[in-house]
């Protein structure tokens, strides 16, 4: 263990850096329930809460459902929760993570991604993810353990602004990042307090001074009003995430707030998009084009909900082509992040061509080569449908 300027440098898996930021989040009350691959990171909360670590209440439950209906009532009175769960137990999960999202909790999530059954797999896919797209959760998305922690406190700094009461889950890869050991730098309590909302920063939702309930029907006006708000929030959303980020930039030196990773972006005709792990390889794909005298950059998303369409504008507005990579099992449709630049494009009247393309389904692993070889691709065809590259 190194400690720099009041900092820890520890080695831990993307697991144990999720475990670590609710350590110094100094949340309230956990619950989850065990499924790989997420099972470590409550293990690990659970080991500080043991300890005298973490004061936390863990509450233990018989199902996911279960887990975010406890924290929707711990966040109810005010209080700061966590919870982390994959796949299966997210859709388990499903039915209270909207109403979460609608009674306006700031519940943060971490979500280790992992492809959904039938058949059974424990390996990494976006698509249990991309199932939170319209949920009313604020959406991120980690491709290494460092990003891992960092992005899972800055989510409090966005969920907790009063401006936006909303809860937010970042999601990492299965294994490559849930289970990969990295050097990872940890604020501590101490350190972490300076960054984040004071505890109690958000109204809660119910309260003994005035009394009330979360749930009741609500008839066509009312209904459409809470949502109305709720879309007022989440327009907030990536102002209140850029200042967060800017502040945490200041604390730490790593900088979110540009919401996106452009690597050899400046000049390139040609951005490969897309989330997670694999961008490493893609980045090495770049490398490689380039030395074959392509212009090609690419581009990783950190904020996936709400769409940064004003900023990924800015960094796409001048490319030839767009090549969308997503990690998702898809039928009938683009991609999930193919539609999102698709909408983008439009929206903008941008003349880039869309090359859209799914990759690592079920765990596959993705190399550097296929980058190459859907960029290559890209420039032969229209890009107007999806090819299963592995």
């Amino acid at each position: 263990m190194k400690t720099v300027a009041g900092k820890e440098r520890l080695l831990l898996t993307g697991n144990y850096a999720a475990a670590y930021a609710a350590r110094d989040a100094d949340v309230d009350v956990v619950s989850a329930y065990p499924i790989t691959p997420q099972t470590t990171v409550i293990e690990k909360i659970a080991d500080f809460i043991a300890s005298g670590e973490l004061n936390a209440k863990f509450v233990r439950v018989e199902s996911e459902h279960s887990a975010m209906a406890a924290l929707i009532g711990a966040s109810s009175v005010g209080a700061r929760t966590f919870t982390a769960t994959s796949a299966q137990g997210l859709l388990y999960m499903y039915e209270v993570v909207w109403w979460a999202s609608g009674a306006r909790l700031p519940i943060v999530m971490g979500l280790v991604t992992r492809a959904l059954g039938p058949p059974w797999s424990i390996w990494s896919e976006h698509t249990d993810f991309y199932t939170m797209r319209d949920s009313g959760w604020n959406l991120f998305f980690a491709s290494n353990a460092q990003e891992v922690y960092d992005l899972l406190l800055i989510s409090y700094g966005v969920s907790e602004n009063q401006e936006v009461v909303l809860p937010s889950c970042v999601g990492w890869d299965a294994f490559e990042v849930s289970h990969t050991y990295e050097p990872v730098s940890v604020l501590g309590r101490e350190e972490a307090s300076r960054f984040l909302p004071p505890k109690g920063s958000f109204k809660p939702s119910l309260s003994s001074e005035e009394p009330g309930s979360l749930g009741n029907l609500a008839y066509p006006p009312e209904y459409l009003d809470i949502r109305h708000t709720m879309r007022q929030a989440s327009d907030k959303v990536l102002g209140v995430f850029r200042e967060a980020a800017v502040r945490y930039a200041k604390l730490t030196g790593r900088d979110y707030s540009g919401m996106y990773e452009c690597y050899r972006c400046e000049d390139a005709d040609t951005i490969i998009v897309g989330m997670g792990s694999i961008m490493g390889e893609a980045y090495r794909a770049v490398d490689n084009l380039r030395d074959e005298g392509m212009k090609v950059g690419a581009l990783k998303l950190w904020v996936y909900r709400p769409f940064p369409y004003e900023e990924l504008y800015k960094a796409v507005q001048n490319v030839d082509t767009i090549v969308t990579v997503s990690r998702s099992s898809v039928f009938g449709s683009m991609s999930p992040i193919g539609l999102d630049f698709a909408s983008l494009i439009a929206s903008r009247g941008l003349d880039a061509k869309i090359a859209d393309y799914v990759a690592g389904v079920g765990g596959m692993d993705v190399y550097a080569e296929d980058f190459v070889g859907m960029v290559k691709d890209a420039h032969k065809n229209t890009g107007r449908n999806v090819w299963w590259v592995r």
